[in-house]
């Protein structure tokens, strides 16, 4: 048993997230607490062994602490397979109630071989513009 947690230990480090995000001001309406978030991720296989992304897990928090928290197959509708030295880079979106929050969560993946382990996506803020001063 020791031995899979080792192995599923080394194989989460394989996977690195990057995160970029904007705030999409042409879709937010301030005044109906409507603020649009565009966010890029690159996640980059550092490993050597192709590893699909099979679901994802994210808790988004505004600033008035609530949280939302969601999980589904894959990533806007693909499971892609990133092979070693590779990366797989997608663009979405997230509407929130505050001019202000947080994004957390995490990636299930599997290599060809069927091991199963979880990469994590680093919280990465979202804040409007004129929050920032």
């Amino acid at each position: 048993m020791t031995d899979l947690v080792d192995e599923n230990i080394e194989l989460k480090d394989t996977i690195e997230v990057q995160v970029k995000t904007r705030y999409l001001r042409e879709q937010s309406r301030p005044e109906q607490s409507r603020y649009v978030y565009a966010y890029t991720i690159t996640i980059s296989n550092k490993g050597n062994t192709s590893a699909q992304l099979i679901s994802r897990h994210w808790i988004i928090t505004d600033e008035k602490d609530q949280t939302k928290e969601i999980k589904g197959p894959g990533v806007i509708g693909e499971q892609p397979i990133i092979k070693p030295g590779l990366s797989h880079t997608y663009s979405s979106g997230v509407v929130m109630e505050t001019a202000v929050g947080t994004m957390a969560g995490s990636y299930q993946m599997q290599t060809l071989d069927g091991d199963t382990f979880e990469a994590v996506v680093p919280t990465f803020t979202l804040i409007q513009p004129s929050k920032l001063h």
